[in-house]
């Protein structure tokens, strides 16, 4: 089995820096937010559909799927990056070269690693098909926030018995996320009686309840089972009608992350105290649940390992650096929660992600590029 490129696959990575760049720029001009993301993948669809490859779909969840060597019934295993970004525009966001920099929000997380996956698959497609298994090439939506892996859950459901393993590509370049981090997001609404600030002060206040309730919950110590890393934070709040009105509605997004299952429920078991302890004060508490991401499922050890290796070895080969491993929250988190073997990775380096100042490092994309073809090739012996 090869790590390394051989000439033919080295001379078409050398030819794609230039296209590499183009297309991450045009995929960056087309808004993709969680849920609206089909304008990006109409682009993506029409991409494949003039590329030469055959029987694309785009399923109910938007993603678009572009399957090699496929047959009814056969293993799959998928390679896949998102396309929605964690951003709301619906217009194009400023995009600029600088200094040997591509910025714009969201260049990095996905679009870098969407654009280098749509280009191997090309080439991918081209090579003889000697696996004993087929690939499943997608552009999956909603990875984002309260997109809540929507994309990855549909393929997963509509794949279910036949995925062998599941390749997002998705972060940085040499980096491996190999364990999931469950999570839970919440909407918390606390309702009191309210009333006119000076003509019915005493009233209870629900600024001030839910104050103390996210109080209560900055006091908790998170749990911890092994070397796990648990965590929690109140994202946004909300409420009120004026200066001179007590309030009578207020709110907070809440969400409780771990690497642990163990940890994950002792934090659903805190948090879901604090709530019936406000309850029991009188306080009128409406929790909704938003998202919840699994944690790690059963996943055969062995298996994990072997894929862990391929991805590592292809690294070391063109990146010619040592891959790092960390737990994260992405797609893989469904592979994972249902024992499939699963991996994470990237093709660029850059920095800002999840912010509208994130920048990729230009000079990093072929290293990142020969990489992912490197191991996707190596699928075909």
């Amino acid at each position: 089995m090869e790590f390394q490129l051989n000439g033919e696959g080295r001379v078409y990575a050398a030819e794609q820096e230039r296209p590499l760049v183009e297309l991450i720029e045009a995929l960056c001009k087309v808004p993709a937010p969680s849920h609206h993301e089909e304008r990006r993948a109409a682009f993506v669809k029409a991409w494949f559909a003039e590329n030469g490859f055959p029987d694309i779909t785009t399923d109910a969840a938007q993603n678009v799927i572009a399957p090699v060597n496929c047959a009814p019934g056969r293993e799959v295993v998928v390679f896949m990056a998102h396309t929605d970004t964690v951003f709301p525009d619906t217009e194009p966001m400023p995009l600029r070269r600088e200094n040997g920099r591509l910025y714009c929000p969201g260049v990095g997380d996905d679009t870098a690693n969407l654009a280098a996956l749509m280009l191997a698959a090309r080439y991918f497609r081209a090579q003889p098909q000697t696996a004993d298994c087929g690939f499943l090439f997608v552009a999956n939506a909603c990875e984002e926030g309260l997109g809540n892996l929507k994309g990855c859950r549909q393929l997963m459901q509509d794949y279910a018995g036949r995925v062998r393993e599941v390749i997002s590509f998705d972060g940085g370049l040499g980096s491996i996320c190999n364990k999931a981090v469950g999570s839970a997001r919440y909407r918390v609404t606390v309702r009191t009686e309210g009333g006119h600030s000076f003509g019915a002060f005493g009233n209870r206040n629900a600024i001030h309840a839910l104050a103390s309730m996210i109080g209560t919950l900055y006091t908790v110590k998170p749990p911890v089972e092994g070397d796990s890393k648990t965590t929690y934070n109140v994202g946004m709040i909300e409420g009120g009608t004026s200066v001179n009105t007590i309030a009578q509605e207020a709110s907070m997004l809440y969400e409780y992350r771990s690497d642990s299952r163990v940890c994950l429920d002792k934090m659903k078991t805190m948090f879901e105290s604090v709530v019936a302890a406000y309850r029991s004060m009188g306080v009128e508490v409406e929790v909704t649940l938003l998202g919840e991401r699994p944690c790690m499922g059963d996943v055969n050890p062995a298996r994990q390992r072997a894929l862990e290796e391929r991805l590592s070895a292809a690294i070391r080969a063109e990146a010619e650096c040592e891959p790092f491993f960390h737990s994260g929250s992405t797609d893989c988190n469904i592979p994972f929660s249902l024992g499939i073997p699963a991996v994470c990775t990237g093709v660029y380096r850059g920095r800002g992600a999840h912010t509208r100042k994130e920048y990729i490092e230009l000079a990093s994309l072929p290293a990142g590029f020969r990489t992912m073809l490197a191991f996707l090739l190596s699928y075909l012996g």
